[in-house]
């Protein structure tokens, strides 16, 4: 396994941290450490920690669940002081492999909840960040407002100084540095969400002001939640890819991690207790974050969701394969050249089109092997982040609904999970109620269309549009996607 003796001896083609691991210390507090967060937050930190007086921004991960899992995520992040490789991966095949050493701890928070507490309390502390998924934030997407009647919720608003939550853990963390006089933080979310930072800040004064109005006012006056657009295709690592990784590498890594070697984050310069020197390593600094967000969104995102979906139900498990059919490949082209491209403001240099084929030539990339049923999870809740925008805007106008109409039927096929073979598959819904989960498998097209992801665009679903979505669905179901997909 990787430790700090392997890093005196590694492969000629490995590099390992150019900065001393021993004098590093935290400065960002990280809830969600998945493999993106490791390719991307971690990626950019392991650079930043080799510039002049920066080893204090280092990072302690915190998990929030307990488990199997979490348990042995927990036990190899300690076994290797929490160093793993990062490889990276181009079109043309060249891998770059690196030894990553910006994680410096990881937590439980169930086993170690005190200890988290006050890493979040301490003044060292200046950043606390997230990757907790599109539907992590707990905002009804009806009212627009943070759930407070979510069981998990009421277990921490029963009891605040004992929170289970990372809305708990963190204003019950501020709370305690507010009492400490120790000031406030950086709330800096990772996820791929529309105006990210403005979604946290609803989200965590939304159960502050449940726990105490006037920590929601402080919280208010001394915390920041920077808006932030970040890109990276980072797959899951099976058992098989990461024996790969180690034998090309000459590592012996429990956390192998691959990703492409494309990245990019486009951060709002708004953090309360500052920041590393992040415009020295790559990160983009702007006042036009909903640009570059709208952008990645709209384009990449949606059109990831659509592979993913239309890969699901045929079967076919990885992203590069989905598109090498050119129906589906004609199919994305045509969505985002008059769906999308033609309503979208772009980021000032930016050519939207050259654009596109930077992302589908990513998609395209076999030495990534990205899994469908990784993009295509919880697509209830990244269909509303993705999706949304474009069914608006062309359901709001006169404008052909067409390959909208398709989508929505691809994505309700998808929900429903079963392949064109008749084989089922069970994907993570997580905002979805057991009752509707049964809706969704059900063979009532029309009942679906009430689900929680239409709530979004649902005031504009005339009946010549779900008319539509239900014509596509028996189409998909009779003739499959490739033969079913409106060219």
């Amino acid at each position: 396994m990787l430790t700090y003796d392997t890093l005196t001896s590694l492969p000629a083609d490995v590099a390992g941290p150019s900065y001393a691991l021993d004098a590093v210390t935290p400065g960002i507090i990280h809830f969600g450490v998945g493999n993106f967060f490791r390719a991307h937050l971690a990626y950019y930190i392991d650079r930043a920690l080799a510039l002049p007086d920066s080893q204090h921004w280092g990072i302690i991960g915190v998990g929030l669940r307990a488990g199997e899992r979490s348990e042995k995520k927990e036990k190899d992040f300690a076994a290797q002081h929490g160093l793993y490789s990062l490889t990276e991966t181009a079109t043309d095949g060249t891998r770059h492999t690196r030894v990553m050493g910006a994680l410096r701890d990881y937590l439980l928070a169930p086993r170690e909840p005190e200890t988290v507490l006050d890493l979040l309390a301490a003044p060292s502390t200046k950043i606390a960040s997230l990757t907790i998924t599109e539907g992590g934030y707990n905002i009804d997407e009806t009212t627009g407002q943070f759930r407070l009647s979510f069981p998990p919720v009421q277990e921490d608003l029963a009891d605040p100084t004992h929170p289970k939550t990372v809305f708990g853990f963190i204003v019950e963390g501020l709370r305690r540095r507010r009492d400490a006089g120790h000031g406030g933080l950086t709330i800096l979310s990772c996820d791929n969400l529309r105006q990210n930072g403005e979604v946290s800040r609803k989200a965590f004064l939304g159960y502050a002001r449940a726990v105490d109005g006037e920590l929601a006012e402080w919280i208010e006056a001394n915390v920041t939640f920077p808006n932030a657009m970040v890109d990276r295709i980072t797959p899951s690592v099976s058992a098989e890819t990461a024996a790969k990784l180690n034998k090309q590498s000459g590592l012996d890594d429990l956390k192998p991690l691959l990703a492409e070697d494309f990245t990019q984050w486009v951060v709002e310069d708004k953090f309360a207790a500052g920041r590393p020197a992040l415009e020295k390593v790559g990160v983009q600094f702007s006042d036009a974050v909903a640009d570059y967000e709208h952008a990645k969104i709209r384009m990449l995102n949606a059109s990831h969701l659509i592979i993913s979906a239309a890969g699901m139900l045929q079967n076919v498990p990885l992203v590069d394969q989905v598109l090498a059919e050119p129906k589906v490949r004609q199919f994305v082209d045509e969505v985002l050249d008059r769906d999308v491209i033609p309503t979208l403001h772009a980021p000032e240099g930016v050519d939207l089109r050259e654009y596109k084929q930077t992302i589908l030539n990513r998609f395209a990339n076999p030495a990534l092997a990205d899994q469908v049923a990784r993009i295509a999870a919880d697509s209830t809740s990244k269909a509303q982040v993705f999706w949304t925008e474009t069914v608006r805007s062309v359901l709001s106008r006169d404008h052909d609904h067409t390959r909208v109409a398709y989508f929505l039927a691809l994505q309700l096929e998808l929900m429903r999970g079963r392949q064109e073979d008749g084989q089922s598959f069970d994907l993570p819904e997580p905002v979805l109620t057991d009752e509707q989960r049964n809706i969704a498998r059900s063979d009532d097209y029309r009942a679906s269309l009430a689900l929680p992801g239409f709530d979004s665009w649902r005031d504009l679903l005339t009946s010549k549009v779900e008319d539509d979505i239900v014509a596509f669905r028996q189409a998909i179901r009779e003739k499959g996607v490739l033969e079913s997909l409106p060219l």
